[in-house]
């Protein structure tokens, strides 16, 4: 599987769509919003550039794409205003995601944007340019020095690549039957395969970024992680798991054919923190300024009221879930499984979760960590 080519948010606004499904995604980005602007004003604390640069690595579209600018704007703009400046800066804003990204529906959301901005803050404000820059982000992206402030939610656990020691090389197949991510069956061999895959990734990143920001820039990149240092812990792998059992309900049936299944690896990964830490140290280009774990939980509903009842609500919150997981992972499923299975799948996969949810209380974990690039 070419990841760089099939993985992409659900396109449009429709159902099954990425904008009408990221609550997830957004309650991250609104969790991990201190630190982002604790991160914005450090940079302007030290330094006042006539042109700003900033990349938002990941962007998506729908609601949550221009949400984290925006945000990233009033900051900076509400910090030029406290220092009395005249007028505030010019805005270079570029979003990044991979080519099957739906930036067409970026792009038909900037005139409202730009109408927004002008409204709200006036003919003082600006300019700002906003650009799409499709790529991956495991490599160079931008011009050197190009770059203030980097962001990135909800991106960093995708992989370049599915990691290549998945099978073993005696013609046996994969050393992952029947799952299609780590799970506690998994044998060493696979755990090591997708860690040093992370490894490989967050170097290249760490060093393309590198490049690209100026000294004393910042980044704040918050993706899913897991609090132990074992893969196979639940909380890093088990939504996964769901999904293939899911599959292999199928494949039960006949609807699906099991080496369709076995051929099949996530290009995922939930670092630990001992990992990303490892990672950043080694490749010696940023401090690490905070790294910090939040709970998210997996319907992206309200914690606080969780009742582990089994009612027609978890069954709907499994539904809920299913779509979130859905309009994230289904071009990938799609391109290998066939599309015409998809609604059965996730039907059984909200099943499953709702069944899940019904006896725990389930949480992603999510790590959120500020970087400073050294001067």
């Amino acid at each position: 599987m070419e990841v760089m080519q099939v993985l992409h948010m659900n396109k449009g606004a429709g159902e099954t769509s990425y904008a009408t499904n990221s609550t997830v995604q957004s309650n991250i980005i609104s969790t991990a919003k201190p630190v982002t602007e604790e991160a914005i004003l450090d940079i302007f604390n030290n330094v006042l550039p006539e042109s700003v640069g900033i990349a938002d690595l990941g962007c998506s579209s729908g609601p949550n794409t221009l949400l984290v600018v925006s945000e990233i704007l009033d900051v900076i703009y509400a910090k030029w205003q406290q220092l009395g400046r005249p007028c505030s800066p010019e805005f270079r804003v570029y979003l990044n995601d991979l080519i099957g990204n739906d930036f067409n529906n970026v792009f038909g959301s900037l005139p409202a944007f730009y109408n927004k901005l002008k409204e709200e803050k006036g003919s003082e404000f600006g300019p700002c340019f906003i650009s799409g820059v499709p790529g991956s982000f495991y490599g160079r992206v931008f011009p050197s020095k190009s770059l203030h402030f980097v962001h990135s939610s909800s991106s960093l656990h995708w992989l370049s690549q599915v990691p290549p020691d998945l099978e073993s090389k005696d013609g046996r197949g994969s050393w992952n039957k029947g799952k299609i991510y780590i799970s506690k069956t998994s044998p060493d061999c696979v755990l090591e395969a997708y860690s040093s895959q992370f490894q490989k990734d967050w170097s290249v990143f760490l060093k393309s970024r590198a490049e690209e920001i100026v000294g004393g820039g910042r980044m704040v990149l918050s993706f899913m992680g897991r609090r132990s240092t074992d893969p196979r812990s639940k909380e890093g792998c088990y939504q996964w798991e769901l999904l293939a059992r899911a599959l292999m309900s199928m494949v039960s049936e006949g609807l699906i054919e099991e080496k369709k299944v076995d051929s099949f690896d996530a290009p995922y990964y939930a670092p630990s923190p001992e990992e990303v830490k490892f990672g950043i140290y080694k490749e010696g280009s940023f401090i690490l300024d905070r790294l910090e774990m939040f709970e998210i939980d997996w319907d992206g509903g309200d914690g606080d009221n969780y009742d582990a009842t089994p009612t027609s609500s978890t069954l709907s919150n499994g539904a809920r879930v299913a779509k979130t997981i859905r309009a994230v992972v289904e071009s990938m499923l799609a391109s290998h499984f066939g599309g015409d299975v998809m609604d059965g799948l996730f039907q059984r996969y909200g099943e499953m979760v709702g069944d899940h949810l019904a006896k725990t209380r389930a949480k992603y974990i999510n790590l959120v960590i500020s970087l400073v690039r050294k001067v």
